[in-house]
């Protein structure tokens, strides 16, 4: 699909399964989040269940192994009566980081969303995500808006 010199990216496969989890571990640790098993279970079954609309790339590295992972969605764009494409995850293991990973990954999904003809490709992360921040101020635009949340 996308090549950096030394990442490939690719749809995830159900093979991937136990280096997909050591990465999504690692994702969750990296945002302080408490997740179980059985919460990766759900979103890998999602992955993997054409009747969701969650979808997932990984980035493989030297000698096959998974570096990165990222998920995304379509969602509704009412205001601009369009779809775009919402990223939800985007991880690279440490040790990986800096092999051009994460810019394969998001233009993995920005190919995929430009194929599909969706009209833009959003992702939150937190402020202090310096690093990352580096990396998508470089390929995206930061927009103005401020996100809120209501627990349910």
């Amino acid at each position: 699909m996308t090549a950096q010199p030394s990442v490939t990216i690719r749809p995830v496969r159900p093979e991937d399964r136990a280096e997909w989890d050591v990465l999504y571990q690692g994702y969750a640790a990296f945002y302080k989040v408490d997740q179980t098993a059985a919460m990766r279970d759900t979103v890998w079954s999602w992955l993997h269940d054409p009747t969701k609309e969650s979808e997932g790339l990984v980035a493989v590295g030297p000698e096959e192994r998974l570096v990165g992972l990222t998920h995304y969605r379509p969602f509704a764009r009412p205001l601009s009566a369009s779809t775009g494409c919402f990223l939800d995850d985007l991880f690279v293991s440490p040790e990986a980081r800096g092999m051009g990973a994460a810019d394969a990954l998001i233009q993995g999904v920005h190919a995929i969303a430009a194929e599909r003809g969706w009209s833009v490709v959003r992702w939150i992360t937190a402020e202090n995500n310096y690093r990352g921040r580096a990396v998508y101020d470089r390929v995206a635009v930061r927009t103005p808006w401020v996100t809120y949340d209501i627990k349910v």
